[in-house]
């Protein structure tokens, strides 16, 4: 029983629905993106192979080499240092230290990807929304242009009535819209009555 209540709750619930289409629509608003960086690309890219092809070869193997030696010298450095600071017991400590630090943001990432798939999902909600909402309005928009815009739809009985019938629900309505108008009078004078009482 308790297997096939798992089963029904992970079927029923449409979160990972909603991460897929959040995802989906991330990714169609960055590929919406690419044609401006490709023209970007596009108006940089003769600048760029003029600056290489103009670039000494000279020069950037010597920069190479530099960076190259002082690279080589840090390094020697920063050895010297750790092997002249070797002690087993802050060894023991410190690889104890690390392997907590690593379980702590091992946990911290867990946090952070449950975050980003639960706002995912959420975007991916209101997208499903905006598309449930977008596509109404558009089977609207083309039914009105198909059909005209649509008109009162009126209640007709197959039995033909009297003229004196038409009249009477007319005659009714009109009763109906001149007593709010009568209503409103009457609160407005009940609002002067106290502020004619204080004076």
């Amino acid at each position: 029983m308790a297997i096939t209540d798992d089963l029904r709750k992970t079927l029923s619930d449409p979160t990972p629905l909603y991460f897929a289409a959040g995802t989906a629509d991330l990714a169609l608003q960055q590929a919406k993106k690419v044609p401006a960086l490709v023209e970007q690309l596009r108006a940089e890219a003769p600048a760029r192979i003029d600056a290489v092809r103009n670039t000494d070869p000279k020069a950037v193997q010597e920069k190479a080499a530099s960076r190259a030696k002082e690279a080589q010298a840090t390094l020697q450095a920063k050895v010297g240092e750790f092997i002249g600071a070797l002690d087993v017991k802050k060894l023991g400590e410190t690889a104890q230290d690390l392997a907590l630090r690593g379980v702590g943001v091992a946990a911290e990432y867990a946090v952070k990807a449950r975050e980003t798939y639960e706002k995912v999902a959420e975007h991916g909600e209101q997208a499903v929304k905006t598309w449930r909402g977008e596509a109404a309005e558009e089977i609207e928009d083309l039914a009105i242009a198909v059909e005209g815009k649509p008109e009162p739809v009126e209640v007709r009985d197959d039995e033909p009535k009297p003229a004196g019938a038409k009249a009477e629900p007319a005659a009714e309505e009109k009763p109906a819209a001149k007593k709010a108008p009568a209503a409103r009078k009457t609160t407005s004078a009940k609002k002067t009555t106290p502020s004619a009482k204080g004076e």
